[in-house]
């Protein structure tokens, strides 16, 4: 029984945390050309002939500022500040749900996101948040800002089948990233909230506010074309 205890509460949590520390280690410095959310989308699509993933890994560097700027001004502005949990927005989503009532809207930061699509199959539990919060964790202290921004850029979903900016910008706009418009750079970000509910053409119509403020954030340091 003892043995049984030791197997149960020792030797197998002490595997995992090492098979954790060495596969987040690794995409330290590799491409992450596979994630849970890739299998689980080609598993949901089986029965689509015309379906298949698309990723075009690319380095930050790559990919126009504009572009970058844009999904941190979307997604998550306080990214270089905070340690990869929003304590200021979970404090301020929690003061509106207190005020107004209603479902808790969601505040995941980037570094969060990145490690729920990379660590995890995305399922709305308990069990899965911990994981995430211990991978989002992991990541901060072993990769650092600038490579989560990078995989972020490169594996969050941003279309059917379509997975990172490149991706997403040669679909989109038949360009690389490096070549991305202000005008398509906004685009590009307001679609990540609902990849496989907008495109930037329904962004552009049915969402032209949001387009137009996000382009009016990046116009100030840059001219649109």
């Amino acid at each position: 029984m003892r043995r049984l205890i030791d197997i149960i509460f020792v030797y197998i949590p002490v595997m995992l945390v090492l098979i954790s520390l060495i596969w987040v280690s690794a995409y330290r410095w590799l491409p992450v050309r596979w994630t849970p959310l890739m299998l689980k989308r080609t598993i949901e699509n089986a029965g689509s002939p015309d379906y298949r993933n698309t990723q075009i890994w690319i380095s930050k560097a790559e990919i126009d500022p504009v572009l970058t700027e844009a999904i941190l001004l979307t997604e998550d502005q306080r990214f270089y500040s905070h340690k990869g949990f929003d304590i200021k927005e979970l404090r301020q989503m929690k003061e509106e749900h207190f005020l107004n009532g209603g479902d808790i809207r969601g505040c995941s930061t980037i570094s969060q996101q990145v490690a729920k699509n990379c660590f995890t199959f995305g399922s709305r539990t308990w069990l899965r948040k911990g994981i995430e919060a211990y991978y989002t964790a992991l990541i901060e202290i072993i990769w650092g800002k600038d490579r989560i921004l990078e995989v972020y850029m490169n594996v969050a979903e941003t279309g059917r089948g379509l997975f990172g900016v490149e991706a997403a910008c040669r679909k989109y706009f038949d360009s690389p990233s490096s070549e991305v418009s202000v005008s398509d750079a906004a685009a590009i970000a307001c679609v990540l909230p609902k990849p496989l509910a907008r495109t930037p053409s329904t962004v552009m119509s049915a969402h032209a506010h949001r387009h137009s403020a996000v382009a009016g954030e990046l116009g100030k340091s840059r001219p649109i074309p």
